[in-house]
């Protein structure tokens, strides 16, 4: 190894060693391949075996090192062997890339600082449908166990088809021609939350999960199989206090105080069951064809009750509170924040919140590939499709008969559980009494969402002349998607029945819950279901005037053209490689609806509406890499991008009406003439490899967001289409042609920059007597100019200009190993700064919170029985994910007006994997 070679492990070994004393530590994950080192000293270790994580990232490495792109990328060190529950948990730990938890699981990614929004999700080249409202993936849907690797794609191709404007994360599931030999693996895991049983669900859930890979003695059969499936309880202390913070006068409060409309303390529990299975055939009859068909199926299904017990402070059968709701002993914080004391007059309940919801995901894809002397063509059709169907139930109880307001002292806290001590016992379940609450006796939804893509692709790839020294060949291609997702929403009120109030019978009692952890004490837990279905009447209808813009269809036709040219050529002892190319889209978008029109007469308020817009999108794209001596390579890109709106953004469901007293129309919902998020990006990277085995490397990303998509109320909005058949009221004022509407519009853009800094390094490169000892750790730094002002989310987020959504500007990943003899120890951890997080509401719509950073640790030690042992293939594990039982928590504005504090507790596995 030169002198210069050592300085640069000194300073990248100094470098990470000083994240690791402040606390910033991340991971990137593993992999299936063996590469061959290029330096002298790694060619001199090619005959050792590499196995374990060194193994995957030994293969990471060597994907990032060789593509034109500057890319990201996780690699199993085995099929079936990457440690997550997730492919969410192990994308999380690249560098750039954060997650955000939902129910205690990494689920949504962001890439670069940009909300999950801008980023697109690929399963083997072809871009996948989601169970959401939008058309972000929800990666905690895909076992790690049948993914083989994931590359994220930080700069654009022209060739790459479904690119996101942040990222494209492309999964990958293995490919068995690859593989010289049969491969059977089977993996088993017991795990434990560390919350303990609670309302008849215990603390332990099990993982299993069996593959199988094989192939034809001639090598031109192959397949693979593989079956996952998890059992996870659901465990939850959380409180929550109410949005918005705001400075109405109250009783015994001084004028200007900042508080919350109330609070509730809950202990969740249930269960959330995945099974996930994947299939690849492949024919390879001779060099010049080779066939490929894939299948994927998804199922997860999730129940759970929340037993909650809940104070109003504005409302306690009347509004304002009557007799009232007054405060005492009270304290403030620094930013006039009402931080505790004592509140008299108020009447809490006791609710339980059911939710299941079942997520069904399926795709298929079949590519053929013909190879010529000097030309390739490549045919891919595929066919993916999402389904989700929910039920949402509430029950609410209070204290009868002869009900007391209670008197409740508060203690607020920021960084821990807020305290609500009543001064009434809510344990007796046969005080608790099904009533006509101050929310009434109950309220319940059914969404559903369905999204079906159906794409076909033609590629044809040329090789350059040989008089053209520095182009190696010319790529064309087209590629047609056809997408549809539709949402419904029924819901309504859950009325009791005709036997009135009544108390919950011991058949469904699950028991009592502890609610100390926020100082209420014991409240009863019951079988909401069953509770709804003997005492009450609940029939969802999607026919009432406020639910009728919850149900849309939206239609997307996107025909993509590209041309590339790939260059390869030397300047002196510096090899230069990459691509210039152009990629155009023509997108055809719709959405059909229906929306209540109050103008006209009963029985014909329900119209349908639909509306639409096409346009074309010119995009050039250029990667260049230049590989220098010394294994240094630089990297530029440079292109234009876009990211399509978000799917309900589209929408063409609304609500409309005529203001009879001037006559003005108004209306607010979705835009289906939205255009895209544009934006010019320029990337720069430089990669500093030590063969397959370590690198470090530093990158530079500037974005131009010509255009941003916020949620605007025009003032000129033309209703021609909806006042046609308007008749006014006797003596009212006739339609005018314009007026107000709410909906998201395209504004102005800004920009967007960020740093990111890696290293991979294992520590024998720098001593021999460290060998095994390795760490791979990533920082990244973004800012943006971008301020977007949301009218749906002033109440979460403040009523003043706000950062990205999803923008974190300091992301952290490390992971520190040690791997030796059979022997492996990891610990990981990924953190993150602050950041406007995409909450779900109860509405089902998304509204916008800020959300504390994160700071996440988990850790593994195995032991792999070698070759010498009768014990060879098997390994035994145990892990620890969330080690310090890191929460989850949100706030208004400033730290000390908390809206929710949420722990998920630690989880413990123990298993084994078997590979023969």
């Amino acid at each position: 190894m030169s002198k210069l070679d050592r300085n640069l492990l000194s300073a990248a070994l100094s470098s990470a060693l000083l994240m690791l004393a402040g606390g910033a530590y991340a991971q990137t994950a593993t992999n299936t391949s063996t590469t061959t080192p290029t330096s002298d000293d790694a060619t001199e270790l090619d005959a050792v075996k590499v196995t374990g994580i060194r193994r995957g990232i030994e293969s990471a490495i060597s994907i990032k090192r060789d593509a034109t792109q500057i890319v990201e990328a996780v690699s199993a060190e085995d099929i079936g062997k990457l440690p997550d529950i997730s492919i969410a948990e192990s994308i999380a730990r690249l560098p750039g890339v954060s997650a955000q938890r939902v129910a205690g699981r990494a689920q949504v990614i962001s890439v670069r600082g940009l909300s999950p929004d801008f980023a697109t999700t690929l399963l083997n080249g072809r871009e996948m449908v989601s169970t959401g409202d939008n058309r972000s993936v929800e990666f905690d849907q895909y076992p790690s166990e049948l993914v083989s690797g994931v590359t994220v794609y930080k700069t654009p191709d022209a060739g790459l088809f479904g690119q996101g404007l942040s990222g494209t994360l492309d999964m990958q599931t293995v490919r068995p021609l690859n593989f010289s030999e049969d491969v059977i693996n089977l993996n088993a895991r017991y795990q434990r939350n560390s919350l303990g049983e609670a309302a008849k669900t215990d603390p332990y859930g099990n993982r299993i999960s069996a593959s199988w890979i094989t192939r034809s003695e001639d090598g031109r059969f192959g397949f693979s199989i593989g079956y996952s499936h998890s059992d996870t309880p659901i465990h939850e202390q959380q409180v929550g206090l109410y949005e918005p913070w705001k400075t109405d006068a109250r009783p015994g409060l001084a004028p200007g105080t900042w508080a919350a409309d109330g609070m509730k303390a809950l202990r969740r529990t249930g269960y959330t069951k995945r099974d996930g299975a994947m299939a690849t055939l492949q024919f390879r009859p001779s060099n010049a064809w080779t066939s490929t068909l894939d299948v994927f199926h998804s199922r997860a299904e999730q129940e759970d009750t929340a037993n909650q017990w809940e104070l109003n402070t504005q409302y306690n059968g009347s509004s304002p509170c009557n007799p009232a709701c007054v405060y005492s002993d009270v304290r403030t914080s620094g930013n006039n924040s009402f931080a505790g004391g004592t509140i008299s007059g108020v009447y809490p309940l006791v609710r339980g919140m059911y939710n299941h919801r079942d997520d069904r995901i399926s795709a298929a894809g079949w590519s053929n590939e013909f190879n010529f002397e000097r030309a390739r063509l490549f045919t891919d059709v595929s066919w993916s499709k999402a389904k989700r169907s929910e039920i949402s139930l509430e029950n609410n109880t209070q204290l009868l008969p002869n009900p007391s307001l209670d008197t409740i002292d508060l203690d607020i806290r920021s960084n821990g559980f807020t305290q609500m001590r009543p001064g009434l016992d809510y344990s007796d379940a046969s005080r608790l009494f099904l009533t006509n609450t101050i929310y009434g006796s109950g309220y319940g939804k059914t969404p559903q969402v369905e999204d079906e893509l159906k794409s076909a692709r033609a590629v044809l790839s040329l090789s350059a002349p040989d008089s053209i020294t520095w182009l190696s060949g010319f790529d064309v291609g087209i590629n047609y998607a056809d997408r549809e997702k539709r949402k419904r929403q029924p819901e309504g009120n859950i009325l009791l029945g005709p036997q009135g109030d009544t108390a919950i019978a011991s058949d469904l009692q699950y028991g009592l819950v502890d609610l100390g952890f926020a100082g209420v004490g014991y409240i009863p837990a019951w079988n909401v279901p069953a509770a709804v279905a003997r005492y009450m009447v609940f029939e969802p209808t999607e026919d009432l005037n406020y639910l009728i813009p919850k149900a849309w269809t939206v239609n997307e036709k996107i025909a993509t053209g590209f041309a590339r040219a790939n260059l390869s050529t030397d300047w002196g002892n510096t090899v230069v490689s990459g691509n210039v190319g152009v990629q155009i889209q023509r997108v055809d978008q719709s959405s059909r609806s229906n929306y209540w029109d109050a103008t006209q007469p009963a029985g014909s308020n329900v119209q349908p509406f639909e509306d639409g817009k096409t346009y074309t999108d010119v995009l050039p794209s250029m990667n260049l890499a230049f590989q220098m001596p010394g294994e240094h390579t630089i990297r530029v890109g440079l292109a234009e991008q876009v990211a399509r709106p978000r799917v309900d953004q589209l929408r063409s469901s609304l609500e409309f009406g005529v203001d009879t007293s001037t006559g003005r129309p108004g209306g607010a919902g979705g835009n289906p003439l939205l255009d895209p998020w544009r934006a010019y990006a320029f990337d720069v990277s430089w990669e500093k490899y030590f063969g397959n085995r370590a690198y470090i490397a530093a990158a530079f990303f500037y974005k131009d967001l010509r255009t941003y998509i916020y949620t605007q109320t025009r003032d000129d909005y033309d209703f021609a289409a909806f006042i046609a058949d308007y008749v006014p009221p006797p003596g009212t004022q006739p339609a005018q042609r314009y007026g107000n509407f709410t909906a998201p519009q395209n504004g102005e853009g800004g920009t967007l920059r960020g740093l990111e800094l890696t290293a991979s390094l294992p520590f024998d490169l720098w001593s021999e007597s460290l060998r095994g000892f390795g760490i791979v750790a990533s920082a990244s730094f973004n800012d943006s100019s971008i301020q977007i002002l949301d009218p749906e989310s002033a109440n979460s987020v403040g009523s003043g200009p706000i950062d990205l959504p999803g923008l974190s500007k300091r992301v952290y990943n490390l992971t520190a190993y040690y791997e030796r003899d059979g022997f492996e120890a990891r610990v990981s951890q990924r953190r993150r700064s602050d950041f406007i997080g995409e909450i779900g509401n109860f509405d089902g719509a998304r509204s916008l919170r800020y959300v504390v950073g994160e700071n996440i640790t988990d850790a593994q030690i195995s032991y792999s029985f070698g070759e010498t042992s009768s014990l060879d293939g098997l390994t035994l594990l145990l892990q620890a994910n969330n080690v310090t039982n890191a929460s989850y928590r949100t706030y208004a504005g400033v730290r000390d007006r908390p809206l929710e504090h949420v722990e998920w507790g630690r989880t413990f596995l123990v298993g084994l994997n078997y590979r023969f």
